[in-house]
Formats: structure tokens, C-alpha cells, sequence
């Protein structure tokens, strides 16, 4: 199913921010900001923001039900067929609204950010993750904006059964859809763990950061290679992969994969799983921070959130902060240092301290790195060839009875080899 089922483009759009809990007006603007670029990228026309304090979240329709109906007046009188709630909007709240309004539609930023992901997904990969977050979102959420899935679904076995709805029947098409994926999902991952075993012994380095902090630019600068640049949210879903020679003795795996946002959708990292796997398997996470954002400690709290649902523990990790030749940036410079003292500030577009990145990978790639040398007889030659496996060989040696190895490899896989010496 990959019609667009929210935004149509330049659809004339409203933004709503509540102010509760520790969110301040300051907050909330900010976050509406980038609601409104989000918004922007999917197709819509932002013609108004309003923000609402509350001091409780109202489970009929998040907002006040006088408020709610006050929104949509002005909505209405601002000709606007979208609403776009910066938080994300119960099942039951969706379908409040979809009774109180039949010509505007409402929706909340998971919506909005799965959306924008349907839009740019390209490959088969990222299609059906995209679809099946989608149709995840969806299946609790079913109201009449969503009915008469099996145009997309197709004929046979669409029908309603006897005492059926059309909502039930809907319901049982999105969950046949959903395990149909999962399959498709199931089958791509087996194939990316393939590939994922031929590079075991390369030193693997993740890039993440939130969207648009200019990690592609990074990626093309230090591996040369032509990659997708655009000063867009979410230009790219799919993860970019090249093999990068720092120097003569050192080379990376060096991964982009998609950016990350407040608030990404469950669903959406949780089908996005195989894609960010690259990350969850990285030696080195490189954490890619915008110098010139005034909201770089909740973007980069947002990264480690994602980081933590992946799964992702005890990982080296380097943080950069790029375009640090931006305006306004100098100031905020002396502040950065201060709080991350340990990071490395650069301009991923204007090549500069470009140097001082690559030699600090090339630091912890030493510190994370072995070289030891083994004796194995010829009878065991199961254990000699598991030896071998995800490290560099640097001199093999066969003698009259025995084959000596020199082998470089992480401390990880160095320590599972000497292990099995000793069994």
C-alpha cells in the first residue's frame, strides 16, 4: 500500500504545541519550528501555529474539548485542511476528532514523520519498512479517513463475512499486510547478515546525528564517494556504505544511515532495525552534532535515546560537532568546549579540521586493537581456521609441524580466539 494516506502537497497545514510538565513556552516554540520544517518537507503550507498551556492532558482530545472546537474554527476560517499536533495523539483522540470535523483532517507528528518517510523512501528496503511502521501506526487508529483498504489491498478475500464491518474487514487486511512484511523484513535481514559477515574484519565506524546535521557531507568529504546532499529532512533513508583508507595502515568501514528526530515513531526504529544495524555493529559511533543549533543538548539526548532503544552498549563513541564556520557559531564554540570537552569540532563542507577527526579514529582504533601471534599443529585445523576468521592476517608460517600466525584483530575477537586455544 503505498498510497500517500496524510499529506497531499502544499496542503494548507496548522501547527499545535501544548506547554505541560517541564516544557516551557520556549520549548514548545522551538519544537514548532521544527514541526514546521518537518511539515514543509512532507508537502504542506504552514499558515499558523498555536500553542495551548495545560496542566493535565485531556484524554478526549488531548487539548481542552472548548479549545479543540476553537482550533478548528480557526482552522476553518484560515481555509486549512490539516492540523498537525507536535505530540503524539491517542487512537481514541484521533477518532474524537475525525467526529468533530469531516473536512479536516487531524493528525499528530508520528504521523506527519511517517509521512515524510513514505514519500522518500527509494529502495525495496526501505519501502517496506517505511509501509509496515505505516500500517502499525494505522491498524489501532482505523476511523473513516482509512476505510476501504481493499482498493490498495486488493479483491479477493476483502469482502465483509457475515456480520462483518467495513472497519473489521479493514483491520484483517492490515494485519494479513503487516505479517506479509514481517516475512519480506525477516527475509532482507538474512541477506544484509551475509554481507554483514564478509566485512568481519573490517573496523567498523557508524555515522548518527539528527537530520540535517550534515553527516552525507561528512561521508563524501572523508570517503570521496558521491552521495546524496540535500539540505532537507530525511533526504535519505537507506544506509550508505564505503571503505575509507585513512592512511597506509589504517582503513574503515564507514557507515551513514538515516538521520534521527525528537520523538521518531516506535514503530519506525522498530521496522528500521535491519537498516540500523550497521550502527549496533560498529566499533566506533561517530554522534554528528549541528555547532550552530540552539538545541544541541536535545538533539543530542535524542541520539542517545535512539542509541538505547536500538539496543546499542558499551560502544566507543566520538562526538562531532560540524559546521562550525557557520554564523553566530564562534560564541557558542567556547560553551561547546566546555560542556563536550573531548569532542572535535569541523566544517564537513569546507574541509576544515578534517585532520584532527581521521587521527582521533586512528587513536582509538590503536587502543581498541591487538596483534598477537599463534602456534596451532596441523591436527587443528578447525581451530586454525576459526583463527582467521574477522581479523587481519598479517604472517602466516608453516613449519615442519606446526603453522604460526601473527594475526590483528579488535580485543574482543583476539580475546574469543584465545579462548578457544586454551578449550
Amino acid at each position: 500500500m503505498t498510497d500517500k494516506l496524510v499529506i497531499k502537497n502544499k496542503e494548507k497545514a496548522l501547527l499545535v504545541g501544548v506547554i505541560y510538565g517541564k516544557l516551557d513556552q520556549y520549548k514548545v516554540e522551538e519544537h514548532l519550528k521544527e514541526l514546521e520544517l518537518l511539515a514543509k518537507t512532507a508537502g504542506a503550507d504552514v499558515v499558523g501555529k498555536i500553542t495551548q498551556k495545560l496542566s493535565r492532558i485531556n484524554p478526549s482530545f488531548f487539548i481542552g474539548s472548548g479549545k479543540a472546537k476553537q482550533i478548528i474554527k480557526q482552522a476553518e476560517e484560515l481555509g486549512v485542511s490539516l492540523i498537525i499536533f507536535d505530540d503524539e495523539l491517542s487512537p481514541a483522540q484521533i477518532k474524537n476528532y475525525s467526529n468533530l470535523v469531516k473536512n479536516i483532517k487531524v493528525i499528530d507528528r508520528s504521523a506527519l514523520i511517517l509521512d515524510i518517510f513514505s514519500q522518500h523512501a527509494k529502495t525495496k528496503e526501505a519501502k517496506t519498512q517505511v509501509e509496515l511502521a505505516q500500517l502499525e501506526y494505522m491498524l489501532p487508529r482505523l476511523t473513516r479517513a482509512w476505510t476501504h483498504l481493499e482498493r490498495q489491498m486488493g479483491g479477493i478475500g476483502a469482502r465483509a463475512g457475515a456480520g462483518e464491518t467495513q472497519i473489521e474487514v479493514d483491520r484483517r487486511l492490515l494485519r494479513n499486510r503487516i505479517s506479509k512484511l514481517k516475512k519480506e523484513l525477516e527475509k532482507i535481514e538474512k541477506e544484509r547478515e551475509t554481507q554483514s559477515k564478509n566485512r568481519s574484519n573490517e573496523f567498523k565506524v557508524a555515522l548518527v546525528g539528527y537530520t540535517n546535521a550534515g553527516k552525507s557531507t561528512l561521508m563524501k568529504t572523508i570517503s570521496g564517494a558521491d552521495v546524496l546532499i540535500k539540505n532537507q529532512l530525511f533526504a535519505t533513508l537507506d544506509t550508505t556504505i564505503r571503505t575509507v583508507k585513512l592512511d597506509n595502515s589504517h582503513r574503515i568501514l564507514l557507515s551513514d544511515t538515516v538521520g534521527f528526530v525528537r520523538k521518531l515513531p516506535h514503530h519506525l526504529v522498530a521496522s528500521f532495525r535491519s537498516t540500523l544495524k550497521e550502527v549496533v555493529e560498529a566499533e566506533l559511533i561517530l554522534i554528528m552534532l549541528d555547532a550552530s543549533s540552539n538545541e544541541v543538548n536535545e538533539h543530542y539526548n535524542t541520539i542517545l535515546e535512539v542509541l538505547k532503544d536500538l539496543g546499542v552498549k558499551r560502544h566507543s563513541y566520538l562526538i562531532i560537532f560540524n559546521k562550525i564556520d557557520n554564523e553566530n557559531v564562534d560564541n557558542k564554540i567556547f560553551f561547546l568546549k566546555r560542556t563536550f570537552p573531548k569532542a572535535i569540532f569541523i566544517s564537513a563542507l569546507n574541509k576544515l579540521m578534517i585532520d584532527s577527526l581521521t587521527e582521533k579514529i586512528i587513536e582509538i582504533m590503536d587502543e581498541n586493537f591487538k596483534v598477537v601471534d599463534l602456534c596451532f599443529k596441523y591436527q587443528e585445523s578447525k581451530k586454525l581456521a576459526l583463527a582467521q576468521e574477522g581479523v587481519d592476517v598479517i604472517e602466516r608460517i608453516y613449519n615442519d609441524d606446526h603453522v604460526f600466525l601473527k594475526i590483528k584483530g579488535s580485543r574482543e575477537r583476539i580475546s574469543q580466539i584465545q579462548s578457544t586455544m586454551i578449550e
